[in-house]
């Protein structure tokens, strides 16, 4: 392959940035994804029983994918093909996609920003480190990649919750229905706040890195995309020490290849990143690749409450996003370190037959009794400790189908986790309570670390070459013109979800690579 300026492994919410802006400032980028195209296929609906796993999907296939069913299960990777491995007492839930435009194809399209809550959290209450950049660094490119995403919401001026550059004011009035209403003014009177969710709109309904960032990039005649290419290795010249390129399969035919390029921007995913760090032996004079993972943990459904009719009519109707209300002011006093979120819904309709444990004519009268009303349900979204240890490391025992040594993943929930769980059901079995509503189950279980698909760490900026693998430019400390741009340069991952820190962060460094090459210093 010819040579580049610059060579991108991955094309999601990061590598997709990166190309976005490298191309508009010139460079000549080649970017490689191991997936295939981005395409539309047509869909054929089949009753359940004519499914060979009667929907539930092929068991061997993604076991550890919670979400995966038998209409999905190709979009996930699959853990035939690309195996990896975690301690028996401690699953955990990688969860991949191998398409151009990568995971920003499925998300959930939850927009929201860190704040200083997050970037200086170590100022607040002394755990860990702090992020060698700050809400105020990062600000500029969030408001620059917010309209990119076309993100609406509603501004609030919350310290914990930035506002955005949002294309859209979401219920500027405040309507929901009756028991809605109660819910927010319930935490209201706690002092907790409650905003409409920030949603980024894309276009098309879409808003993926492979319609709303690649074909601009394309446009610009810079960008060369090949798909279905696998990085097995990053190249690093023996003589200067610098990276030169990589090494990567055809994921069809298993050929070979090289490609070389000045510059190497990493932003294949969190572990994927960090998996092709340690496989190619480079970035770890600190000894940090690998450690400090975390991710936000989830609990769906903590709990749910009746909410009765009125004069024979539901009363439900609204849902909202309550940010982070723990732990705001220094010296608060709770049995945790940070906090969570609660996203909520009142719905029509009666509660889940699992929330039970009932069958047949039991079962039938305990639903009855809940008929006609709504019901007041929530998911819980946590802030994850980063602890060193907490880590993945290389099995070179287990070879994926493309002959690179797989990963070993070890990573736990703590006290601070399990303690921040509790405190949110307790939360928000009170506020149902306070609203009038009937506690009728509750399900404080947290599904395993991987989960929420928010993945983070294992190879974090800082200041410190001897504590971090990255600068606060997402450069490494060790070889200067390899670059890593996604989710695991990240310090502390907070409650919200992490695609538009993601972005703002590949956006920043791009542009910082693109001044380097400038000025011939790359």
């Amino acid at each position: 392959m010819a040579d580049y300026d610059v060579l991108i492994v991955g094309s999601g919410a990061a590598g997709g940035m990166a190309a976005h802006i490298l191309t508009q400032k010139g460079a000549r980028v080649l970017q490689l994804d191991a997936g295939p195209p981005n395409t539309v296929r047509a869909f054929e609906t089949k009753p359940v029983y004519e499914l060979p796993f009667h929907g539930m999907g092929d068991p061997s296939k993604v076991p550890h994918i919670l979400q995966a069913s038998e209409a999905n299960e190709n979009q996930w990777v699959s853990e035939k093909q690309v195996p990896y491995s975690h301690e028996p007492k401690a699953p955990y839930n990688w969860v991949r996609v191998r398409m151009v435009g990568g995971r920003t194809n499925y998300w959930s399209r939850m927009s929201f920003r860190l704040s200083d809550y997050e970037f200086k959290a170590k100022d607040f209450d002394g755990f860990d480190e702090n992020w060698p950049i700050s809400y105020a660094d990062l600000a500029p490119f969030y408001d620059r990649v917010d309209p990119i995403f076309r993100v609406a919401g509603r501004k609030e001026n919350l310290k914990q919750l930035p506002d955005g550059q949002f294309v859209e004011e979401l219920n500027p009035t405040r309507q929901y229905g009756p028991a809605a209403q109660r819910i927010i003014d319930a935490a209201k009177k706690r002092g907790i706040a409650d905003t409409p969710t920030r949603t980024s709109r894309g276009l098309g309904g879409v808003a993926s890195s492979a319609n709303l960032l690649l074909p601009g990039a394309l446009a610009t005649g810079k960008l060369t995309l090949v798909p279905n290419a696998v990085v097995r290795e990053i190249t690093v010249d023996k003589a200067t020490r610098l990276a030169n390129g990589v090494n990567f399969v055809d994921r069809h035919s298993k050929r070979e290849m090289h490609a070389k390029a000045r510059i190497v921007v990493v932003g294949a995913g969190t572990l994927e990143s960090t998996r092709l760090l340690l496989n190619s032996g480079i970035a770890n004079s600190s000894g940090a690749l690998g450690h400090y993972l975390h991710d936000q943990f989830y609990i769906s459904n903590n709990i749910w409450a009746f909410v009765p009719p009125v004069n024979g009519a539901p009363q439900a109707g609204g849902q909202g996003y309550m940010p982070r209300c723990r732990n705001l002011e220094k010296g608060e006093n709770r049995n945790f370190l940070r906090g969570y979120a609660l996203q909520w819904s009142v719905n029509t309709g009666a509660p889940n037959a699992d929330y039970f444990g009932l069958y047949g004519d039991a079962l039938q009268k305990e639903l009855a009794k809940y008929q006609g009303g709504g019901g007041f349900s929530c998911t819980t979204m946590g802030d994850v400790l980063p602890r060193y240890e907490n880590k993945v490391s290389i099995n070179k025992a287990v070879l994926d189908e493309f002959g690179s040594p797989t990963l070993h993943v070890n990573c736990r929930y703590t006290d601070n986790e399990f303690n921040m769980a509790k405190d949110a059901t307790a939360l928000l079995e009170e506020l149902a309570v306070e609203s009038g509503f009937q506690l009728v189950a509750r399900r404080p279980e947290m599904f395993p670390p991987g989960y929420s698909i928010h993945e983070i760490g294992t190879c974090r900026m800082g200041d410190d070459p001897k504590k971090s693998v990255l600068n606060k430019w997402n450069q490494s400390h060790d070889i200067k013109n390899l670059f890593v741009v996604d989710g695991s340069s990240f310090v502390s991952g907070g409650y919200q979800n992490p695609t538009m820190t993601i972005s703002a962060l590949s956006m920043r460094a791009s542009e910082h690579i693109a001044e380097l090459m400038n000025k011939r210093e790359l």
